[in-house]
């Protein structure tokens, strides 16, 4: 616990920062693209509704047994033991990384199109390199900003970034849209086969889309009363905080149809200093919201390798966060750089952390600590969801991976897409 408890309004900044990141500059393509206007918007409300609720279940669990469990993992091993907790350490943390490698990709992204607006055509610099200087900006800010708690007022700074490329996006798209004398193409692409397993990755998309993966972590720092807290801060992102993602994922598909770009900013038509304010904007908060994802294995490397009782910026600490962080995201820069597809990327989170951790995992937690309390209906109830959570599971995974093989079987390694 850190000494001074965030309200409910900061720790629900601190999720809108993690959930409102540029990624979802990706979901009019690979959602909506994807599903089209039946399914999409069905699945992405339903989408909604379903991960605020697990979440609120979740946020209910803090407390089991009368002590905090401030992480994921320690929730899991209290109810189930320490093969559980390992298992949920380990599938949390690859799912972490996972993110992480993909939100650099993202950021690269960013950078390439800022660089191409002032270019006259020429790319000095391709996608690696720009995923390369995306990782050192990385660096330096994880070594100037120690904790999650510490990120408070960049919550505040990424709400603001993550509403300028919002809107700045959603009115070029509308206007756009407007000025379009062709007729859209809204079917979806590819053969049966393919169909099929872009739906399936679609709805692994929009499983990450509404979840963090890390709320235990997040309500660690929230003050008392923890439960009523976190559902005011969940709340907050699925009320405000997804508005603007279900418009810009409407909007954008509206206006382009199954040509949007991944990455929508490709497709808007400008004004260029408009869409470089969005690129700079998306760039800065995929910075923020990559330190948010990151914190749980930052306080984990802290935790094993700085002394005990050392403040965190005495030089022993600063020199562990500059080894292990550094490291960590060297790493993570130069997967992202060798395999750029952060679409996959983003299926491939939903698929492995989403479904089972958020769904699934919650469910069963959920009746092991209260289900003595309910009826058979209650029972049946939450012994489906982990059911359809487990089908998904599987399901997502497989079109996960397969995005990955097909894209590195069709693209060559450090690809400039």
């Amino acid at each position: 616990m850190v000494g001074c408890p965030d309200t409910w309004y900061e720790v629900g900044f601190h999720i809108i920062a993690a959930l409102n990141t540029a990624f979802i500059l990706g979901y009019p393509a690979l959602i909506m693209g994807f599903l089209g206007w039946i399914a999409g918007p069905i699945c992405m409300i339903g989408g909604a509704a379903i991960s605020f609720y697990n979440n609120c279940l979740l946020g209910a669990l803090h407390e089991t047994g009368g002590k905090r469990h401030v992480r994921y993992r320690d929730l899991a091993g209290y109810i189930y033991g320490p093969v559980m907790y390992k298992l949920t350490w380990l599938s949390q943390y690859s799912c972490l990384v996972v993110a992480n490698i993909g939100t650099i990709i993202l950021a690269g992204q960013s950078l390439k199109a800022i660089a191409r607006a002032f270019s006259d055509g020429s790319e000095l610099v391709k996608l690696p390199g720009w995923i390369a200087v995306t990782g050192a900006v990385v660096c330096i800010f994880a070594l100037l900003v120690p904790t999650l708690h510490a990120l408070r007022f960049f919550s505040t700074i990424s709400l603001v970034l993550s509403s300028i490329y919002t809107y700045i996006a959603i009115a070029i798209a509308f206007n756009d849209g407007l000025k379009s004398a062709e007729d859209r193409d809204y079917s979806l692409k590819g053969g049966a086969t393919d169909r099929t397993f872009n739906a399936i990755g679609a709805l692994a998309t929009i499983a990450f889309a509404f979840n963090t993966g890390i709320l235990p972590e997040m309500q660690a720092t929230v003050k008392q009363p923890t439960t009523r807290n976190i559902r005011k801060a969940l709340g907050l992102q699925f009320t405000v905080g997804t508005f603007p993602i279900l418009l810009l994922t409407f909007v954008g598909y509206w206006a382009y149809g199954n040509a949007v770009s991944p990455y929508m900013l490709n497709s808007v038509s400008g004004p260029k200093s408009a869409v470089t304010v969005a690129n700079v904007a998306a760039f800065l908060q995929a910075i923020i919201s990559l330190h948010i994802y990151a914190s749980p294995i930052y306080e984990f490397m802290d935790t094993h390798f700085a002394r005990k009782g050392d403040h965190e910026w005495s030089s022993h600490s600063v020199l562990v966060r500059l080894f292990t962080r550094t490291t960590y995201i060297g790493i993570s820069t130069f997967l992202g750089a060798l395999l750029p597809f952060f679409g996959d990327f983003i299926a491939l989170v939903g698929a492995l952390a989403a479904f089972p951790l958020e769904w699934g995992l919650i469910h069963h937690m959920y009746l092991k600590v209260k289900g003595k309390e309910f009826g058979k209906r209650r029972q049946a109830w939450h012994w489906s969801m982990i059911v359809v959570a487990i089908l998904l599971t599987f399901a997502t995974s497989i079109a996960g991976l397969r995005y990955i093989i097909s894209d590195s079987i069709r693209y060559h390694e450090f690809a400039d897409l």
